[in-house]
């Protein structure tokens, strides 16, 4: 037997809501304000010395970095579909979504390392020069983020499991996906910023 655990809509039924909990968009907000405060440093700095920012862009794989929006993209909607599925209380479907996010994370992951020793092992480290000082500082922050995101996915999947998920549980799950949300809207400032912007 399946419980129903969908969200209220703005109908007869009850006001529309905001999903997750309200600690989890006190975070996000600060999160935001603080990296847009690295964004506009970042603008500032590129401004007083386009000629190297934007040499040191070249030496960027634009492939790698579009891989990895798809990968953040992709696991995006595979978590969507889970707190769609948890919310017909289809568990096991959601638990599966949620592991297939998950491993979009993981390559992720593996494929920032591979650019990361790419990098490095040409010459290009934090130290040499302001723009990989940024790219570093940036993608090391992200990176961190998706290592969080990715704790919080797993703790998503073993609630999933749990004989007696309820609504509360939704809640977890619902701010756990928004903070997913949070690290895909993050990489895609910083593919732009790094890798695109001229």
């Amino acid at each position: 037997m399946t419980v129903d655990l969908r969200t209220k809509t703005a109908t007869a039924r009850g006001p529309r809501r905001i999903p997750g909990e309200a600690g989890i968009w006190v975070f996000i907000l600060g999160d935001l304000f603080i990296f847009a405060l690295f964004f506009v440093t970042f603008v500032v700095d590129r401004s007083q010395e386009t000629a190297l920012f934007d040499a040191s862009r070249a030496e960027l794989h634009i492939s790698w970095g579009a891989l990895n929006t798809l990968l953040l993209l992709t696991g995006s909607l595979f978590v969507v579909w889970s707190v769609h599925a948890a919310r017909d209380g289809k568990l096991p479907e959601a638990s599966r979504f949620t592991t297939w996010a998950m491993g979009c994370g993981v390559l992720f992951g593996i494929n920032k390392v591979v650019e990361y020793t790419d990098k490095i092992s040409s010459g290009h480290g934090p130290d040499s020069n302001i723009f990989f000082t940024y790219y570093f500082c940036f993608t090391g922050l992200h990176a961190l983020h998706l290592l969080v995101a990715l704790c919080v996915l797993g703790r998503m999947r073993w609630l999933l499991a749990q004989p007696d998920f309820d609504q509360q549980d939704m809640g977890t799950l619902e701010s756990a996906a928004t903070y997913w949300h949070l690290v895909d809207l993050l990489w895609i400032v910083l593919f732009a910023l790094l890798y695109l912007m001229t």
